[in-house]
């Protein structure tokens, strides 16, 4: 009778073999440390948690976002708000530099911080269970009904926002589910959201993202740093609690790629009013020059028709601008179609009302894009400015 091979016999005999083929050459294999990053590295980037705005508004938009709203359950108050933002702070600034949550159960995955950025938005729900509603912005309230939109709950509303960005998609990952964990207690998932741009290193810095129309996406953006910071971050001018900080809307778009393939390219590019190998405007050569929305062909036609996107999104009004920080999205289509894409549409401003409101309107109402992009999810929400070493995030507003 053949002699059983018990565990240990295999584990040692196991042990036997690989010794012999390490021997044999493949110790470099087995015993081999992985290569460190480079200290300049994507993945060893680190963005300041502290300061005086939340980061993951004018930093350069990386790779990989998901957006996660949430709704406050029953019961909680400004005392549990405050526990949840104090929780929140000291996590959000250990993961942002590359450290472990502090009851983080998988801390090797925060050992790559690839650039993460976590924003914080408050919706009017919040300020409802502080008591604080007497320091509501008039714009924090959801947007007025658009003729274009087509809403889901879905996609729409919510308590709590977290934007929780970077250039690696675990380390996105891991921050959504030591977040989430932690509010758990407080507050459960409305929706999640996820996007993607241009990984590092895939094209030059500053290059504006292209939405998967092909089209360049936020030419137009103020410019951080400078005289347009006011259209940006609230001033003394909004509430106390608010200054240093901004309001976000978070709109998700669909897009009909299916029958946009079937335009010609010099179809896209009246209906967008922009060149697609370049982003120039249709009167210009480059990206960022002014359009002559005067300018006509030798016909006496526009050369920039009225239904362009590009002329329906300017206003006469030079605070009618806002800062897009947006994300394109690929899902599983539904069955029968071919494509589930489109744009988590995402912008900062320092009034919504007075910035947002009235370029949408003007969309609204005449934008051939229209008949190839639909909102299908909005939601409203103030970001609270940055915090310093010691303070939380949203400690002008809970505290008593």
């Amino acid at each position: 009778m053949a002699r059983r091979l018990g565990r240990r016999a295999f584990l040692a005999s196991g042990a036997a073999v690989l010794g012999g083929a390490a021997a044999l050459g493949g110790r470099e294999l087995l015993d081999a440390d992985p290569e460190p990053a480079a200290p300049d590295s994507p993945g060893r980037a680190t963005v300041a948690f502290h300061g005086e705005h939340q980061a993951g508004v004018v930093t350069p938009g990386q790779a990989f976002a998901s957006f996660v709203a949430l709704d406050l359950v029953d019961g909680v108050d400004r005392e549990a708000l405050v526990r949840l933002m104090r929780v929140w702070t000291d996590d959000i600034e250990r993961l942002t530099r590359g450290a472990p949550g502090l009851t983080d159960t998988e801390p090797e995955l925060a050992a790559v911080p690839a650039g993460l950025t976590v924003t914080v938005g408050y919706g009017p729900g919040v300020l409802t269970a502080a008591g604080r509603e007497d320091l509501r912005p008039g714009w924090l309230t959801p947007l007025p009904a658009f003729g274009v939109d087509r809403l889901q709950e879905a996609w729409s509303g919510g308590d709590l926002l977290l934007q929780i960005c970077a250039d690696d998609e675990i380390t996105v990952a891991h921050a959504v589910r030591v977040l989430v964990k932690e509010a758990r207690t407080f507050a459960t998932v409305r929706w999640v959201q996820r996007g993607f741009r241009n990984s590092p290193g895939t094209v030059t810095p500053g290059t504006t993202m292209r939405n998967l129309m092909g089209q360049v996406d936020g030419t137009s953006n103020p410019i951080p740093g400078t005289e347009d910071d006011r259209l940006i971050w609230i001033g003394p001018e909004g509430p106390a609690w608010l200054h240093g900080g901004t309001g976000m809307v978070v709109r998700r778009i669909a897009m009909n790629l299916d029958t946009w393939d079937e335009l010609d390219r010099p179809a896209r590019e009246q209906v967008i009013g922009r060149r697609l190998d370049n982003g120039a405007p249709l009167t210009g050569t480059h990206e960022h020059e002014e359009p002559d929305l005067e300018a006509m062909t030798e016909l006496k036609l526009p050369v920039i028709e009225s239904f362009a996107h590009i002329r329906r999104a300017r206003s006469d009004d030079p605070d009618h601008r806002f800062l897009r920080r947006s994300y394109n999205y690929d899902e599983s289509p539904p069955a029968g179609e071919l494509s589930n894409s489109g744009l988590v549409f995402v912008s900062f401003q320092a009034d919504i009302d007075a910035q947002f409101t009235p370029i949408q309107r003007r969309l609204d109402q005449l934008d051939l894009l229209n008949q190839w992009t639909t909102p299908i999810g909005s939601a409203v929400f103030a970001v609270p400015g940055g915090c310093r070493p010691g303070e939380y995030l949203g400690q002008r507003l809970l505290e008593p």
